[in-house]
Parts: C-alpha cells; sequence; structure tokens
C-alpha cells in the first residue's frame, strides 16, 4: 500500500529539504570549530521547526545539547495502537566536505533539481531521513494505520564515526525505552528498483601516521642521500600493513571468515545483475579493476579489509616545492574492515607494526580511531515477510538484501546495548548519488519509495 506519492513529497518536504541542503553543515572532524560556527544547530533548528508542523496525534520534537557534544534532534512520536516497545528511526543531519569542485551548474551547498533528481551536499547522505521518518508515521495516522511508540532520532557526528553518539544513547535512555526495532535510514542501495536491506556493514579503523626525521627541512643538495627521507621510510612501513602489488592487506587481524549465506548472496546478485560494481563507478578508460568476477567484487566491497590512504601532510603542493628534504609525512589512512573484525585489536596491530624496529631508527607517532563492522541479525518471523511486501508495495519487485562497504557506528551501539533488537538498515545510496565525493544527488522516487516501505514496516510491527 503506497501512501505517500512523490507529489506529496515535494509538496510536504522537498523545500525544507533543500534549505537543508544550502547548510554547510560540515561534521566535527571536517570543522574544528563546528560549534562557533553555528551550521550544525543551524540545520538541528531548521528539521526541528518542520518536525513541529507534522499532522502527529501526539508528538514531541526536541533538539538535545550535550556541553561540547554536537546536537541531537529526538521526534517521540507515541503509539496509536497501544502499549508496546519503541521503534527508532534513525539518521543524521551532519555531512562531509565538498571534496573538491562539483561538476558544472552544481555547488555542494546551492540545491539543483534536476529531473527527479537533487543535488547538494547531505541530501542522500542523510539529510532525507528524518523527512522520510515523519512521513511516513504522518501519513500512517492521517490514513487511520496504527503504529507503535516511535522515536525519530538524528544525531549531527556521523560523518566523524559518531563520537557523540554514546553518550546521548546514555542520556536518552529512558526516553528510548525498550528498544523492539531499529529502522536505520542511512545505508546504500544497489539499485534504484527495489527495497535493498543492509545485511552487514564493514567496520573502520582510521589512522594518522607521523614520521619524523629533522626537527626542520633542509637543503635536498646538502642532506640528500644522507638523511634518510621521511617518505621512504613511510612507504617501507605502509609495506607491513597491504601488498604493494595486489593491494591485499598483510594484517591478519583485519581479516575475517565470509559467512556463507553472504557468499551466496553475492553469487546471487551478481547472476541477476551482472557486474553491479564496476557498472557505477567513473574509471579512466583502460583501468583495470580489482577483483576477478562480480562476484568477487561485491565481496570485496562488503567483506575485504582495504586500505585507502586519505590524507597527506607535510607535503607542499606542486606549485610552491622546493628543494628541501621535509622534516616530516603524516599520512591518514582508512581501513575498512569485515563487519565481524574487531576494530581495536586490529588497531593495536597496526600500531605495533607501524612503530616496531622502525627503519633508520626514525621517529613515528600514530593516532588510532577504531568503529567496529555490523551484521545484521537473523530476520524474526513477523519482520521477514514485511519486508517482502514493503518492497512489493512500495517497488513492485522483491526485496533485496546485500552487504554494504562503507559504516554505520549506530548500528555496532544499539546492537551492543539491545542484544535482541530487530535491524532494517536501508537507504537511497544507490548508482551516482555519490555521498562522501562530488555531485552527491537524491533520487527523489526512490526516498518516497523507502518512505512507502517504512510504513508498511511499521504497520506489521504495529500488528504482530
Amino acid at each position: 500500500m503506497a501512501l505517500l506519492s512523490l507529489s506529496d513529497f515535494e509538496r510536504d518536504a522537498l523545500e525544507t529539504l533543500s534549505e537543508f541542503g544550502a547548510i554547510p553543515a560540515l561534521s566535527p572532524m571536517f570543522d574544528a570549530d563546528w560549534e562557533d560556527h553555528g551550521y550544525l544547530e543551524q540545520a538541528a533548528q531548521l528539521l526541528a521547526a518542520w518536525a513541529r508542523k507534522r499532522q502527529l496525534a501526539n508528538f514531541d520534537v526536541e533538539i538535545h545539547r550535550l556541553k561540547g557534544r554536537t546536537p541531537t534532534l529526538v521526534v517521540t512520536v507515541e503509539s496509536t495502537s497501544g502499549p508496546g516497545g519503541t521503534v527508532v528511526l534513525y539518521g543524521h543531519l551532519d555531512k562531509q566536505p565538498p571534496l573538491g569542485n562539483w561538476s558544472d551548474g552544481l555547488d555542494p551547498f546551492v540545491p539543483v533539481r534536476r529531473g527527479d533528481r537533487l543535488y547538494a551536499r547531505g541530501v542522500s547522505d542523510d539529510g532525507y531521513a528524518i523527512f522520510s521518518a515523519l512521513s511516513a508515521l504522518e501519513a500512517m495516522e492521517v490514513n487511520g494505520l496504527p503504529h507503535g511508540r516511535c522515536v525519530v532520532l538524528i544525531e549531527a557526528s556521523e560523518e566523524s564515526g559518531s563520537p557523540d553518539l554514546e553518550a546521548y544513547l546514555d542520556a536518552l535512555a529512558e526516553q528510548l525505552g525498550a528498544v523492539e526495532l531499529l529502522i536505520c535510514l542511512d545505508s546504500g542501495a544497489l539499485t534504484y528498483d527495489r527495497l535493498w536491506v543492509t545485511s552487514s556493514l564493514r567496520g573502520v579503523l582510521n589512522v594518522e601516521v607521523t614520521v619524523e626525521v629533522l626537527a626542520q627541512g633542509q637543503h635536498s643538495g646538502s642532506v640528500s642521500g644522507i638523511v634518510p627521507s621521511s617518505f621512504r621510510i613511510l612507504r617501507q612501513l605502509l609495506d607491513r600493513l597491504e601488498d604493494a602489488d595486489s593491494g591485499d592487506i598483510l594484517v591478519q587481524e583485519m581479516h575475517a571468515d565470509i559467512p556463507i549465506a553472504h557468499v551466496k548472496s553475492a553469487h546471487d546478485i551478481a547472476e541477476e545483475f551482472g557486474d553491479v560494481i564496476a557498472r557505477e563507478l567513473p574509471t579512466l578508460p583502460g583501468v583495470a579493476l580489482m577483483g576477478a568476477s562480480a562476484e568477487e567484487r561485491l565481496l570485496r566491497r562488503t567483506w575485504y579489509p582495504t586500505l585507502s590512504v586519505i590524507g597527506m601532510g607535510g607535503i607542499p603542493t606542486p606549485d610552491i616545492a622546493g628543494n628541501v628534504l621535509r622534516p616530516f609525512t603524516t599520512a591518514v589512512l582508512s581501513f575498512r574492515l569485515p563487519p565481524s573484525a574487531d576494530a581495536v585489536v586490529a588497531g593495536a596491530a597496526v600500531k605495533s607494526l607501524l612503530t616496531t624496529d622502525v627503519p633508520s631508527n626514525a621517529k613515528v607517532s600514530v593516532a588510532l580511531h577504531p568503529a567496529d563492522g555490523w551484521v545484521a541479525p537473523e530476520l524474526a518471523p513477523w519482520l521477514a515477510p514485511a519486508l517482502e511486501r514493503a518492497s512489493l508495495d512500495a517497488f513492485g519487485r522483491s526485496v533485496g538484501f546485500t552487504g554494504e562497504g562503507g559504516s554505520i557506528p549506530f548500528l555496532g551501539s544499539l546492537a551492543k546495548r539491545y542484544p535482541g533488537v530487530q535491524f532494517v538498515a536501508t537507504g537511497v545510496g544507490g548508482p551516482q548519488s555519490n555521498a562522501h565525493a562530488i555531485d552527491e544527488m537524491l533520487d527523489l522516487p526512490t526516498a518516497v519509495g523507502v518512505t512507502n516501505a517504512v510504513i508498511t514496516v511499521l504497520e506489521a510491527h504495529a500488528a504482530k
């Protein structure tokens, strides 16, 4: 039963979602002065104002603020189906930085609609979430469909690894109550033709490593060949972590066995869709992808450990590069970990490899930021058919299940706090949605489809 149409979403949500897209509400990792700039607060206030205008019988909207932490928006919608546990619907309002120059006619903070796609930073990751969650509940009440007690929780530090989340979960424990179901609206989709439910998420380990050899830079004509290069030593250290030829990760603590069910799922997806991973990538002509098959590429994205060097320090830009042997080199490493790997254990192994028997006895400092992955628990008897019906109602196609290569620390946090909770992780991040990259966009019909799917799941939860 699709209660919400694209025109409904355009009328009730699109204007405010576009206003949200214009706010440079960068996550704290990318804006150290976020509190002074006030953009996260501005975004929270905008979304709260929109939430307060919903046609809901009994609800409360509040922005919670803990000292020194980003704000968290909480909308509590009381049950229309009698007593019972809580459904938490999760999203976040903080954003990634622009990354680079966007395509002609597009700007990260100037929303542009082209056809049924809205372009701006944060609209799909994850600004749409509160609009989807509350539009679903509003449509249910307007149409007389019962729902249980729901708490819509929108945090503001997810893109930094959710460092503020645990404190808010502690502070909100009584308000959350007995959580029975968690619907996370911050995940992805392989295609736009059905509801995709996430079966696993990789963990992440961010490592900042600095190699120092001099107190200050020296003329390369005087000291090169005598003082070891900090960059060369860094390369040697990285070779302890990753095979430079294959890209395989050499840290054993970062590997995990892939469950047979997940291998079968990758095989089935490859059989139906072909090389769906390769098709969505803007690779340059002639670039050879890693992985021997479509199935292997799916598993590489969801269960293999990987390394990306995402930042460098101590290296001048080409236009000001001089003949200097630099005193230090810093690299920021981002490891994606298998969903079942222990990120803390992996981090300890990496630190040991980077700081033991360092070439030339250079000084090495390491900072670690670990976050565990997540594997979805087995679906409850009422939830499995509800998801199938939700996808059929909203998209006309059977539900799809797949792992995601990204990380959502919130799911791991909730799984530890509520071991028996049921999870539905879904989202709108399909092909060309470009979360974290340039030209991020939201496919509007998919946002509407996901919202209608949420309605079906909430109705099934109330009736179980």
